[in-house]
């Protein structure tokens, strides 16, 4: 009730001078019969808050202007995030940070902006020994063009929500923190821009990636899978039992399962995969499991280098994620392909869920909070 109350509930309005009418709930009084169960009434609507509002939270960093949610502003909400509690801190490495680290793939998208890249590190860790270590990565593209691959006109200004996986991230830590949970939980965001300026990478370029990988870069607007493919082998130092990423990443997955109707779920590792499908099921962000075949893998040979970005119209979600599986190397890993759930184009219509607004979605926020929160007790 709560959670979906304040869901409902929100607009976007940051940016406007006259504010849209809404009420908003001062006060929530719920009515249970059952003494007993009082406590436990108002700890689930504490924690529906809680979620509600992390969700809010990824809805304007989604609806945000390219020019007002810059890599920097990224950076500077987690930095925000990590102040409110003890036991987060962040970490904001620049782009000489991440040249020392050999994060090729990512600094090869982010020379083409001149809004510096940003590669953030949000670590929240209760201090408990023996604990898990769960990472979180985000997509952060902040604004995609397409790069010299140049996107349509038509509908380019939704491209400042490339970014959708990170909002869902850094919403979740702030989730994550509120909620005190016992897990060690690691967010990564690498966040750029995807433009076409005078240095930006090419068609036909080879990148090294932070794993010794090297890319040839068919299309530019192949960029998400690069970024995370860095953001990938550097999870591998937490050495964490699970890796968990989402990423507005393509296309194809939205011609496959529809705008709006579920995320594409892929993975290594079968335990892994069930309890975010068991999240999707509790939380109501569907997820529908796709295949990650060996065949996939030849789509993207190249001829200049060990992968290609790119393997074509045919097969683009899953060739796709073979792509981040040659980085998501000693842990379980799955991927979350949020593009179809990100932005709601149609709210209000018949059959579509009455807690969206049109616009930023916060979708994954709710499924990666129930996943973090089933952790300990998940078979």
């Amino acid at each position: 009730t709560v959670e979906g109350t304040i869901l409902g509930l929100y607009r976007y309005q940051e940016l406007k001078n006259k504010e849209v009418d809404r009420a908003d709930p001062g006060t929530f009084t719920l009515v249970q019969r059952d003494a007993a169960q009082v406590a436990a009434v108002e700890a689930g609507a504490q924690v529906g808050q809680v979620v509600a509002e992390a969700a809010c939270l990824a809805r304007d960093l989604v609806n945000r202007p390219a020019n007002y949610a810059t890599p920097t502003d990224l950076a500077e909400v987690a930095i925000e995030i990590a102040s409110e509690f003890d036991n987060m801190r962040c970490q904001v490495l620049t782009e000489e940070d991440a040249a020392e680290l050999e994060m090729g793939a990512f600094l090869g998208v982010a020379q083409g902006s001149d809004e510096p890249a940003v590669f953030v590190v949000l670590e929240y860790n209760p201090g408990q020994t023996d604990l898990d270590t769960v990472v979180l990565v985000g997509k952060g593209i902040t604004f995609d063009t397409g790069g010299i691959s140049l996107k349509p006109v038509e509908n380019m200004d939704r491209m400042r929500g490339d970014m959708g996986g990170a909002a869902a991230v850094l919403a979740t830590m702030l989730a994550v923190g509120q909620l005190d949970l016992p897990l060690h939980v690691v967010g990564l965001v690498p966040a750029t821009e995807n433009m076409p300026g005078a240095r930006a990478y090419k068609p036909g370029d080879v990148l090294a990636a932070m794993n010794g990988k090297t890319i040839e870069v068919i299309s530019t607007d192949a960029e998400g899978r690069l970024v995370l493919a860095d953001a990938l082998a550097y999870a591998g130092r937490f050495e964490p039992r699970a890796v968990v990423d989402l990423a507005t990443l393509t296309g194809a997955c939205v011609v496959a399962l529809g705008q709006g109707v579920a995320a594409g779920l892929f993975g290594t590792d079968d335990g892994l995969m069930e309890r975010l499908r068991a999240a999707a099921e509790a939380s109501g962000e569907r997820l529908w499991p796709m295949p990650l075949y060996d065949d996939y893998l030849d789509r993207i040979e190249s001829l200049t280098a060990d992968l290609a970005n790119s393997g074509g119209r045919q097969g683009g979600v899953g060739t796709s994620a073979m792509f981040l599986k040659q980085f998501a190397e000693g842990y379980p890993w799955a991927h979350l392909d949020i593009a179809g759930m990100a932005f709601e184009e149609r709210p209000g219509t018949p059959k579509r869920p009455p807690h969206l607004a049109k616009g930023g979605t916060g979708f994954g926020v709710r499924l990666l909070v129930e996943f973090l929160r089933a952790w300990p007790t998940t078979a």
